[in-house]
């Protein structure tokens, strides 16, 4: 195993530890959040589990985990998911995994959401990853010039980039397809998820700002945490 997937494995498990029984616990999406399904399943509590994609609920049910649909259950009471960046205050970059959507969904419905990575995500500033945003397929190039202008409006000087996978444009469990814009710094995240989401066909973006409660960072010498 790589250092990488040590820390990713160690954030996961240190996570699972949050968890208790009778709790709604959310799953998240990726590679740093399946050692966290993987955790909680050893543990073999008695919660009930909300996922934020397809191949999370694949997992969680192949290890025996109760799933039941958002909105079936009472307030998610634990969320537990991986990030492609953890910037200043919590502040996030995810989407890496096409799940953006339903993991903000997921979040904003959390009493308590926590954010599992390896040190490498750990940033000074937002922006080297590139963002990922979700559009509508119906008329995506139009609206990705749209996306153009709004992130001008920010002051960043990119035209986003269509997802693509063995040729074909990668499609979310919604059927929508993702941009990524390679904004290199995002000096002002709040200002720029504000813009990209008044563009017309935009269903969601990448960047989740004051949402998540507390970071488990794995690192060489162990996992650390961050609060906001």
């Amino acid at each position: 195993m790589s250092d990488v997937d040590a820390q990713k494995r160690a954030s996961g498990e240190a996570a699972a530890e949050l968890a208790e029984s009778g709790m709604v616990v959310g799953l998240g999406t990726g590679s740093t959040a399946a050692w966290f399904v993987k955790a909680l399943a050893a543990r073999k509590l008695d919660v009930t589990c909300v996922c934020t994609s397809v191949a999370t609920a694949d997992l969680a049910a192949g290890l025996g985990l109760r799933i039941a649909e958002l909105g079936e259950t009472r307030e998610i009471d634990l969320t537990v998911d991986g990030a492609d960046e953890i910037g200043p205050g919590l502040s996030l970059i995810k989407g890496g995994g096409a799940a953006l959507l339903r993991e903000k969904l997921v979040w904003e419905a959390s009493k308590r959401c926590v954010v599992i990575a390896d040190a490498a995500k750990q940033v000074p500033l937002l922006g080297k990853f590139p963002l990922p945003i979700e559009v509508v397929a119906f008329g995506h190039k139009t609206t990705q010039l749209r996306l153009c202008d709004a992130l001008a409006e920010c002051d960043i000087g990119v035209a986003p980039r269509l997802r693509m996978k063995d040729g074909a444009p990668v499609l979310t469990d919604g059927g929508n397809v993702i941009y990524d814009a390679a904004c290199g710094r995002i000096e002002d995240p709040a200002a720029l998820a504000a813009a990209l989401k008044s563009v017309t066909g935009v269903v969601d973006h990448g960047l989740f700002l004051d949402l998540a409660d507390l970071a488990l960072v794995g690192t060489v010498d162990g996992v650390i945490r961050l609060e906001p």
